[in-house]
């Protein structure tokens, strides 16, 4: 078993933010969250990761409701990296993946040669072992991304959560953090806007739309024309690689409507 969700909903302020949401990945999967912006991508990998608490439904890690479960213990097992981790303090890129060992820690501190090991182990994964002693205000954003993913890494997580891991950083950067992320051997939940690159690295995604899920499944069953447009309004053509077998979606603009003089009095 692993981290899922089963008929969760939520409210917030007085409105529906979920409603019916279930999931349940294999262990290893990596699952992408689609939708348009304020779908509740975000909610629910909060939601996830224990940081809030469902009205209706249950979000278990195995067969536990994360509710029963000690915020220490749900964060030796589910590491999340959100949106915009930033921090203004001069540490070093070492400094700030050693963050991931606070819940290993105990009341007389925690082992400091597993905690050297871990950590190493998170720079290597994400080829941030040369960049250990830099300090984090000259980080690239795509490097400050390696070092967030390496302090997830760093907790030794079972599930990770990674909510828009991407946004803002070039092509180059989006494939490699994806690709890292795709290879690791964990579960894996990622809120995406791009659908080409959910396509690309996901095992399975899930297309939320004003809180409901409308869609799940692989890439190829669930990324077609007619959902795009249902979901984002716009017209698309959805064209599966016949090598690769994951579908590239092409956006088509709608024809503007032609502008007409008024007529002469």
């Amino acid at each position: 078993m692993t981290l899922r969700a089963v008929d969760i909903a939520w409210t917030r302020g007085g409105q529906p933010v979920l409603c019916g949401v279930s999931i349940s990945p294999a262990p290893g999967e990596t699952i992408g969250l689609l939708g348009p912006n304020g779908s509740g991508k975000s909610s629910l990998l909060r939601l996830l990761g224990g940081l809030d608490s469902p009205d209706r439904g249950q979000v278990l890690l195995d067969d536990t409701d994360v509710r029963a479960l000690r915020r220490r213990q749900v964060a030796r097992r589910v590491a999340m990296v959100e949106q915009h981790a930033d921090t203004e303090l001069d540490i070093t890129v070492r400094e700030v993946v050693r963050l991931g060992r606070i819940p290993h820690g105990g009341m007389f501190g925690g082992d400091e040669a597993a905690d050297r090991e871990a950590v190493e182990r998170a720079l290597g994964h994400t080829g941030m072992s040369g960049h250990a002693a830099r300090r984090w205000h000259t980080l690239s954003g795509g490097e400050r991304q390696r070092a967030q993913i390496a302090r997830a890494l760093a907790q030794e997580p079972d599930e990770l959560l990674l909510d828009e891991p991407t946004n803002h950083l070039d092509i180059q950067h989006q494939l490699e953090i994806l690709a890292l992320v795709a290879a690791l051997p964990l579960t894996s939940y990622i809120a995406l806007h791009d659908l080409n690159l959910a396509a690309m690295f996901c095992d399975r995604v899930v297309v939320i739309d004003r809180g409901r899920p409308v869609a799940v499944g692989t890439p190829a069953q669930v990324l077609t024309a007619e959902l795009v447009e249902q979901v984002y309004h716009v017209r698309a053509e959805v064209v599966v690689d016949p090598v690769e077998g994951y579908p590239t979606v092409t956006y088509r603009p709608r024809r503007a409507q032609p502008k007409h003089c008024p007529s002469p009095r």
